[in-house]
């Protein structure tokens, strides 16, 4: 089995926010979790938290990966598990 490293570039994911009331989204894999004050989605780009006051899911598609919100929203932060790899580690790099 060949195995491919997907690229973050090639990855296909939005994120449309209109006047702070409607968030749409494309390219989610999952929701982690959801309440009226925060929500964790699992996109191709990393986990999503949205976090606002009076958020609802008004559409959940889980085949084409799409999820329309509502609310006052306050922040989208996205979180990813990737560690960054440096060309030269710190030992190295403090003993050149």
């Amino acid at each position: 089995m060949e195995s491919k490293d997907i690229k973050l570039e090639d990855k296909k994911s939005s994120l449309k926010l209109d006047n702070r009331k409607r968030l749409s989204l494309s390219g989610v894999v999952e929701v982690i979790s959801f309440n009226d004050e925060n929500i964790i989605l699992n996109t191709n780009l990393g986990t999503l938290t949205v976090k606002g006051e009076g958020l609802k899911m008004n559409k959940l598609d889980v085949q084409n990966g799409e999820v329309m919100i509502t609310g006052i929203v306050n922040s989208c932060i996205y979180t990813t598990n990737e560690v960054k790899k440096d060309k030269d580690s710190i030992i190295s790099r403090l003993f050149k």
